[in-house]
């Protein structure tokens, strides 16, 4: 039994050393120039001095800002990664769900002294994807930012531009320079990165992978309603901080929907495609579940499950993109009809 839980390979550690790790730091570094040097150059979009939607109040620093960044980051950074550490480690010490674990990742040897066994495996896997697609959304966010170079609702009032002055003399006169503005540069310079909503794309980003992590692993069926409780909570938590941006005028209703779009598209596509619906690399097919009946008398046969407990994990999945698209248009109808 011991033999058929283990299996050799000399290549995991080299490959992760040599490739992941080189990978992950390139991406890192790639999120790094994005934030926090001005080695691209942001688009300088042009604009109507009377365009009425982007002339609300300027709502001030971020820092201000009901979900300040620095509190953002820590939970969209922390809690998926301690639900994942918590969540493997629990079902490893309960017997019942150690012994699935088990059987659907095997032991990995490497050499003759490194033993890798299924829990840690299974942690850096998960985190280390995770941690990876934060880091890819934020790439995204800015890249689009930088190339769109899309005006904030409140441009106009940090831009101040001389609207006595040649070019504002016209109601509609298109302003192509962007040397017109007469406010200070840096937050001029902020107000030209609103399309996407960085905080919408982080913060569902973060919410779609733990929902599917949740979904996928924790199995609790003596109550029915503790998971679909927690994990709508948790896209609550994301799309009212997307809310939030357009409440404060910090972003368009257009920049915080493309927000939801690509951070739910990423965490959906590192799920399925990367982390194979958070399971092992060797799940035991259960086809041959009903093979084991057959013959046998009618009152041996067991429990009829609902058909939600029958649905695989892509159908779910695709019940959860549907379910997320359509809270997207509703809350880009509430923003249209709250902001006419």
């Amino acid at each position: 039994m011991a033999s058929d839980n283990t299996h050799h390979s000399y290549s995991i550690i080299p490959c992760f050393i040599f490739v992941e790790l080189v990978i992950m730091a390139g991406t890192v570094l790639l999120a790094y120039y994005f934030e926090c040097t001005d080695t691209f150059g942001i688009h300088v979009q042009g604009f109507f001095c009377n365009d009425a939607d982007l002339m609300k109040p300027y709502p001030g620093v971020e820092e201000s800002s009901f979900v300040p960044p620095l509190i953002l980051y820590c939970v969209v950074a922390a809690a998926p990664t301690a639900i994942i550490f918590v969540g493997e480690i629990s079902m490893y010490i309960m017997k019942s769900t150690r012994e699935a674990l088990i059987a659907q990742e095997k032991t990995i040897v490497t050499g003759e002294c490194c033993y890798l066994n299924p829990l840690i495996r299974r942690i850096i896997r998960f985190i280390g994807v995770f941690a990876f697609g934060l880091f890819a959304t934020d790439i995204f966010v800015n890249a689009g930012q930088v190339v769109t170079g899309n005006l904030a609702p409140y441009f106009l009032s940090v831009c101040k531009p001389n609207y006595t002055g040649m070019d504002c003399r016209f109601n509609h006169q298109f302003i192509a320079n962007g040397n017109i503005c007469t406010g200070n540069q840096v937050v001029v310079e902020r107000a030209r990165r609103s399309f996407p909503s960085k905080d919408a794309s982080l913060s569902v980003y973060s919410a779609v992978y733990v929902t599917m992590y949740i979904t996928s692993t924790i199995r609790t069926k003596s109550s029915r309603l503790a998971k679909p409780v927690l994990c709508l909570g948790i896209l609550c938590a994301a799309f009212l901080t997307g809310l939030n941006r357009v409440s404060e005028y910090r972003n368009h209703c257009s920049d915080v929907i493309a927000g939801f779009i690509l951070g739910s598209a990423i965490a959906l596509f590192l799920g399925i495609c990367v982390v194979n619906n958070f399971k092992g690399n060797h799940s035991t097919p259960t086809k041959q579940k009903q093979e084991d009946y057959r013959g046998l008398p009618l009152m041996t046969f067991p429990r009829v499950e609902s058909p939600l407990e029958t649905l695989s994990a892509q159908d779910q999945f695709s019940l959860l993109t549907s379910c997320l698209l359509a809270c997207i248009l509703l809350a880009y109808w509430l923003c249209i009809s709250t902001h006419k």
